[in-house]
């Protein structure tokens, strides 16, 4: 043990022990591409283990932004790393790739065993919820670049997808049908609205609002849906002409990237919306439209099939036990509509 180390801020000690602590989440995540998950300097994954003729490589990377203040600020850690993953994962099953390994970075003022327990504990869980493995990570103490107790997550994930079952928004046109997968909240983007809508407010976020039927805190923290096997399933027997994961700038920002240059038309109230938005539309006197200029309103991702594809589609979601609606389809006009 390094005491002038120790003396610096950085406990070497602690370090050993929260490795320790993360192997048993870590092993849970093994697939079979996998080589050892410990030790090595660098993560290694079997490729030629899933049979991929022509495979191409998609990958994505992610944080959690300043949903991480009520993690911290309540000692609440065992979902954030469930978001870190889904932000990731979320991303790249937008172009059809099934999500194949993640490596996590956490950066924290001082290692708290117990604290990097649960934030791994969470990431597992979202791996495990992606039939993803977590190959590598890395946790940085950094005592004069974080204020006392605060920490960042990072993450980084590599899927694979046949080159001829890429979903790339070429085949979208006007007339197909957008269905929307529901979120469990407002998943990890707007944070930084909230935080001033709740300050401007003087909200105590741990007391139960009725609006809510819970917390505002509890109802912050709910972890980001990951929609990996459901949209998989669909893609499996389905065309799927397009994709989004609505994450910052909502509607208006990521549905166009998946449009081929075309709009989108969506009906208001078509899907049931999760009372976390009313409470905060209400708090801020918020315009719809800006509600879906920052917010996923209760749709975390989309999918776009043709018309004659939309019921085996909901019904596949259905058995995945997953939510979906049609909630819009797609126009010739270049952008995006939110009719009331």
């Amino acid at each position: 043990m390094s005491e002038l180390y120790k003396a610096a801020g950085v406990d070497l000690e602690a370090g050993y022990e929260a490795v320790e602590r993360i192997k048993k989440h870590v092993e849970r995540t093994k697939t079979k591409g996998c080589h050892d998950l410990f030790g090595a300097f660098g993560g290694m994954f079997d490729l030629s283990q899933y049979g991929y003729q022509q495979p191409v490589l998609v990958s994505g990377t992610d944080g959690v932004g300043t949903k991480l203040l009520f993690a911290i600020h309540h000692d609440r850690h065992e979902t954030i790393g469930q978001d870190l993953v889904a932000m990731c994962v979320n991303d790249i099953i937008a172009q059809g790739a099934k999500p194949l390994f993640f490596l996590d970075y956490i950066a924290c003022d001082h290692n708290r065993p117990a604290q990097i327990e649960q934030i791994v504990a969470g990431i597992a869980d979202g791996c495990e919820l992606s039939d993803c493995a977590l190959i590598g990570g890395e946790t940085a103490e950094m005592p004069n670049m974080y204020s006392e107790g605060h920490y960042d997550l990072a993450g980084f994930v590599v899927g694979a997808v046949e080159k001829t079952k890429l979903v790339t928004g070429k085949t979208v046109k006007p007339g197909q049908v957008i269905i929307g997968l529901t979120s469990s909240g407002i998943h990890s983007n707007g944070y930084s609205l909230v935080h001033k809508l709740l300050a401007d407010n003087g909200v105590d976020v741990t007391q139960s609002q009725s609006i809510l039927g819970q917390s505002p805190l509890d109802a912050l923290l709910q972890p980001t849906k990951i929609y990996v096997q459901p949209v998989l399933k669909v893609m499996e027997q389905v065309t799927v002409h397009g994709a989004a994961h609505i994450t910052g700038g909502g509607f208006y920002e990521n549905v166009p990237r998946t449009l081929n240059g075309f709009g989108a038309t969506f009906q208001h109230g078509q899907w049931p919306r999760p009372a976390i938005f009313d409470y905060l539309q209400q708090l801020g006197d918020i315009s719809h439209e800006e509600m879906y200029n920052v917010f996923n309103m209760g749709i975390g991702f989309m999918l776009i099939v043709d018309g004659i594809d939309v019921a085996q589609t909901l019904e596949i979601l259905s058995d995945a036990n997953q939510p979906a609606f049609v909630i819009g389809e797609v126009t010739q006009v270049p952008q995006v509509v939110i009719e009331s």
